[in-house]
């Protein structure tokens, strides 16, 4: 597949997840949401490099579930402060990297939940479902390319 046909490609399925997750947030009648900013960066990776350690399911999933635990965590237990943002943060990062689950866009998920007062739901929708239906549209789109575009 060519670079450009490539882009396109992943452009449209990026537009596709990012729609997906934006109309079952719209069809909420419960104050879940199934978005976060995070998922802009995740379907870069997801979609665009999807070759990489970095945008594999295991890292798409448990990194953003890992990370959201942590800020949860800290929020509830810690309280917000700049030196506990800071510290989420690199809990994160380290967490991330020990379990071998590092996914860059889950980085921001400690700081994105102590800033906007996120409870223990927010671990199910959007981090848990929403980078679940992000992945499942991944693997749909790498066995499209292979079976349409990839020559044998």
């Amino acid at each position: 597949m060519s670079k450009t046909i490539f882009s396109f490609v992943a452009g449209i399925a990026a537009t596709l997840a990012i729609g997906v997750l934006a109309y079952l947030d719209s069809l909420s009648i419960s104050p879940s949401v199934w978005l976060m900013a995070p998922f802009g960066a995740t379907v870069v990776l997801v979609f665009g490099v999807p070759a990489s350690p970095l945008a594999q399911p295991k890292n798409v999933i448990l990194g953003h579930f890992l990370t959201a635990l942590i800020g949860v965590i800290f929020i509830t237990y810690v309280g917000v402060q700049p030196w506990s943002l800071a510290l989420a943060t690199g809990l994160g990062v380290t967490t991330m990297l020990l379990t071998k689950t590092t996914h860059p866009p889950a980085g921001a998920n400690p700081m994105l939940i102590m800033l906007t007062g996120q409870s223990w739901s927010f671990l199910f929708t959007p981090v848990l479902l929403g980078s679940c239906v992000i992945v499942l549209l991944g693997l749909v789109l790498n066995k499209l390319r292979v079976l349409y575009f990839e020559k044998p």
